[in-house]
């Protein structure tokens, strides 16, 4: 059976050869074989692996999608400009029978095993592990052969065979793999991941777990868990019960075993949890149920309407005193209790956003300053950072992830030891990751203004006037204002489309040695406007085109040139197969753009973007 010239033009426009699955994030190589035929799959394939149960698990959730499911892809990339209205269909006039496909079929070799090598079972999953793999199917093999360096590459091979296992267009129930194929592939940076925010509203734990699934499957690795904020505090702490009197309500909080059962489930799905508390700022929930004594400016008006005397950038106001002693004391054992449930290395301590009007509430900050005149915010950062981080530093392994506030902010601490301290980046694109690596620090990269996920649903604060302008006041010299070409109250405002996304460039420009600093990236979701209800659409299918920026890239590895438009059919796709996961991904385009490949392209010219760019 001959494939149809779309399906054709569809392989080649991918890199590769006349297939309708495309799998995301793009492998690093991937070479089908021209010459060979339908590989069929046995109804009853079988793992030959070594005894593992977090292989066996997986093995046994993606076999069970894949006999359950039987996927056949929704979106194929497609002819240009020669649209054709039933993409993947068969020529008319080169279509098999029915008959003639039975014959085929029965004649073809059946794959029933995937046979799997794992170098290393015992390897943790921590950062920096090794999650290579190849995965090749070979005409004429009875098996599907693995081969990786550890468990969690092994479990990137079950994600990338579960896209390109379809069933066959000509049968109700047979499973092909279109030919035969050799994938070779391993992630670009060891850090892909997105934040949640449980601290502005309280999100169930069945819902980080839908995000942990799907995070699994665009191979993204690692959730950046924002535990608490000023608003409320739903995490219980054994030595302070108290501070869960802070929580929305009794049902909403996160009881130690829960924080460990999402833990856990994490890591069977190859996702690394790192926790935050953001101290010394955005504290007041919890802490001040303990001792108010800890807590500066907790009673204060946040001062919105008066930005002179302000004492938070959003309401409620609240940050850690870092001269109260009893201060420490706290912090450590919310810390203990906390690095026993969250196994992963790298512990998240905040640090972003410290507003120095907040610390004219407190009487030992302001004594203090006036003591020695020379002495700034800065200073008083430092102290922060030399009495608090050596509490942090229980075991060798321990490395702190903060934000960048404190090494580039205003204030900031004078001198970090960068041994063992990662720094997340989140103002001012470019700039910030530039200057953070050029001074030597290892990068998390955030950016605000290309991957925050909650930018332009418009401001959630009440009473504000600003909403209530009915003309432009500035329409006639065509300056914007919030609501007229404005933000709307979005400070991060646009929304981050997936193109957005996948374009950032973050490490353009930089030297070998400076690139060598970033780590990967995450991309952040705050939770002012969002719960259970929204969260699965406000993050997917966004966040894959993340997850190929991170894995593989955003530029064909031989042209150099951005792949942007190939990436769509990919992400519509990988919408549809998110669907089928069970995972309420939100639509991206109109169900048209997918079945009318480059119909929905804002330039007919495929290499436009590149030349926009230059």
């Amino acid at each position: 059976m001959r494939l149809s010239a779309l399906t054709a033009l569809a392989g080649l426009a991918a890199g590769t050869l006349a297939v309708k699955v495309n799998p995301l994030p793009a492998p690093r190589s991937i070479t089908w074989d021209e010459n060979g035929n339908e590989i069929y799959l046995s109804n009853n394939l079988w793992l030959d692996a070594p005894r593992n149960n977090i292989l066996r698990d997986a093995w046994d959730r993606t076999w069970r999608w894949i006999s359950q499911t039987r996927w056949e892809p929704a979106a194929v990339e497609g002819p240009v400009p020669d649209f054709d209205p039933f993409p993947g269909a068969e020529d008319e006039d080169e279509s098999e029978t029915t008959e003639e496909s039975k014959v085929r079929r029965n004649f073809r070799t059946r794959v029933d095993k995937v046979r799997v090598t794992v170098d290393d079972l015992n390897q943790d999953l921590q950062a920096g592990v090794d999650e290579s793999y190849t995965l090749e199917v070979r005409e004429g093999s009875k098996s599907i052969d693995i081969t990786a360096k550890t468990v969690w590459g092994a479990l990137h091979a079950f994600t990338t065979l579960q896209q390109i296992v379809i069933k066959d267009p000509s049968s109700r129930h047979q499973l092909i793999i279109e030919k035969p194929v050799r994938i070779e592939d391993a992630p670009l940076y060891p850090w892909r991941g997105i934040m949640i925010d449980t601290g502005r509203n309280y999100i169930e734990p069945e819902k980080i777990i839908e995000q942990i699934r799907a995070m699994s499957l665009s191979k993204l690795n690692v959730l950046h868990w924002h535990l608490v904020d000023t608003q409320s505090w739903p995490i219980h702490i054994k030595k302070y019960p108290s501070m869960t009197l802070d929580a929305y309500s009794k049902r909403e909080i996160y009881s130690q075993w829960k924080l460990a059962h999402i833990v856990e489930v994490a890591r069977q799905y190859g996702v690394r949890v790192v926790p935050e508390v953001d101290m010394p700022g955005h504290a007041a929930s919890g802490w001040q149920r303990v001792d108010p004594e800890i807590v500066s400016c907790a009673n204060s008006w946040w001062s919105n309407d008066n930005w002179e005397y302000h004492t938070a950038v959003q309401p409620n106001p609240g940050q850690l005193d870092p001269l109260n002693n009893k201060t420490y004391e706290v912090v450590q054992d919310v810390y203990k209790e906390l690095s026993r449930i969250f196994t992963d290395n790298v512990f998240h301590v905040g640090g972003d956003e410290l507003q120095p009007n907040c610390y004219n509430f407190s009487k030992r900050v302001t004594e203090w300053l006036n003591e020695d005149k020379s002495r700034t915010y800065d200073d008083l950062v430092q102290y922060w950072v030399d009495h608090a981080f050596p509490l942090f530093r229980d075991k060798k392994e321990r490395k702190l992830l903060i934000w960048e506030d404190l090494a580039i902010g205003e204030p900031k601490a004078k001198k970090m030891d960068k041994e063992g301290l990662i720094v997340q980046s989140w103002n001012n694109g470019r700039d910030n990751v530039r200057k953070l690596v050029k001074e030597g620090y290892d990068v998390v990269v955030s950016s605000s203004d290309f991957w925050y996920l909650d930018c332009g649903f418009g401001g959630y604060v009440t009473n504000d006037p600003r909403y209530n302008v009915q003309d432009n006041p500035d329409k006639e010299d065509g300056t914007p204002n919030f609501n007229w070409g404005g933000n709307g109250g979005s400070w991060c405002a646009p929304y981050k489309t997936w193109q957005r996304i996948y374009n950032y460039d973050f490490d353009e420009g930089l030297s070998e040695k400076e690139r060598k600093h970033i780590l990967g990236g995450i991309s952040p979701l705050w939770s002012e406007q969002v719960d259970g209800t929204v969260i699965t659409g406000r993050i997917w299918p966004r966040a894959a085109a993340l997850a190929e920026r991170l894995w593989s890239g955003n530029r064909d590895p031989e042209t150099k040139k951005k792949r942007t438009t190939k990436l769509s059919a990919r992400i519509f796709n990988f919408r549809e197969y998110l669907l089928a996961n069970g995972i309420p991904a939100a639509p991206v385009v109109p169900k048209y753009c997918i079945q009318h490949p480059h119909a929905c392209d804002l330039y007919l010219d495929q290499e436009a973007l590149d030349k926009e760019a230059a």
